[in-house]
């Protein structure tokens, strides 16, 4: 500890705004000494460690623009974390998170949010995590999403949405209301049609992405998918289309089985 202090006094001396605290082998934040008192910070990086819980002080470091907390233990947050007045990107992917704090969504300026990887479904997510207004980039990829809310049709601003490999059996009509969205990440899920709204969407193009791979897609867009992304997107815009889909979900069919087996996953290793 007595390194990181050496680093921590050192920044403290020179108002570095960035530190870098990756493989440091901490734990527990609050033993962090002198962390707290570095209000300068625009960057804090605290990548590859094992960090269990962020305390509620984390909130002090009022000036902080970048805060990563990729690949530790985390399994709770503060609610104090979402009053950081000026951050904008929040890298929490990688670890143990099975619930978001209440007030998640309170967060004034935040534009990049990475949740990969982590343990979350619809269930667990805050109330007001729709008042993200001014995020442009939300990774969800590899946690437990099987039903999106149709809130996410809320998130006027995003360019770039990641749902690959979770449980998701059905895609809300209400992403058709991302007028801004440039990429689209759906695969490994259990997805067999698409809501026709999407096709409202611009995700055809040289600088757009749309990727939806390993779904049991029903035949008709299966075989569209063969012909090219653009194909797929005039099929779910037409009525022949429409109308199937109607029939589709008038039918009520049941979700294809999971085959993702989670639980030798990272992020559900309890340690002790």
């Amino acid at each position: 500890m007595s390194k990181l202090k050496r680093v921590i006094e050192d920044n403290d001396e020179r108002k570095d705004p960035e530190i870098d605290l990756v493989e440091r082998g901490i734990i527990n934040l609050g033993e962090v000494p002198g962390l707290f008192n570095l209000k300068h910070l625009t960057r804090l990086t605290l990548s590859h460690n094992k960090i269990l819980v962020v305390p509620p002080s984390i909130a002090e470091l009022v000036n902080l623009e970048n805060l990563n907390f990729f690949n530790n233990h985390i399994e709770e947050l503060p609610t104090s974390i979402s009053s950081l007045p000026k951050l904008k990107l929040l890298n929490l992917a990688m670890n143990r998170l099975s619930t978001l704090p209440r007030g998640f969504g309170a967060f004034p300026v935040l534009e990049v949010l990475d949740l990969t990887y982590n343990n979350l479904n619809e269930e667990n997510l805050p109330s007001n995590f729709f008042c993200l207004e001014t995020l442009r980039v939300l990774y969800l990829s590899d946690n437990d999403f099987e039903v999106l809310p149709a809130e996410f049709g809320r998130l006027k601003n995003l360019q770039i949405l990641a749902l690959r490999d979770n449980d998701l059996t059905a895609l809300p009509k209400e992403l058709g209301e991302l007028s801004r969205l440039k990429e689209l990440h759906i695969q490994g899920n259990r997805l067999t049609v698409l809501p026709p709204e999407l096709g409202n969407l611009d995700l055809v193009g040289m600088k757009q992405v749309f990727k939806a791979e390993n779904n049991p897609w029903v035949p008709p867009i299966a075989d569209q998918f063969q012909v090219g992304t653009s194909h797929v997107f005039d099929y779910i815009r037409s009525d022949t289309y429409k109308y199937l889909y109607g029939r589709h979900i008038a039918a009520g069919a049941a979700p294809p089985p999971k085959t993702n087996d989670k639980s030798k996953k990272i992020s559900r290793i309890k340690r002790h």
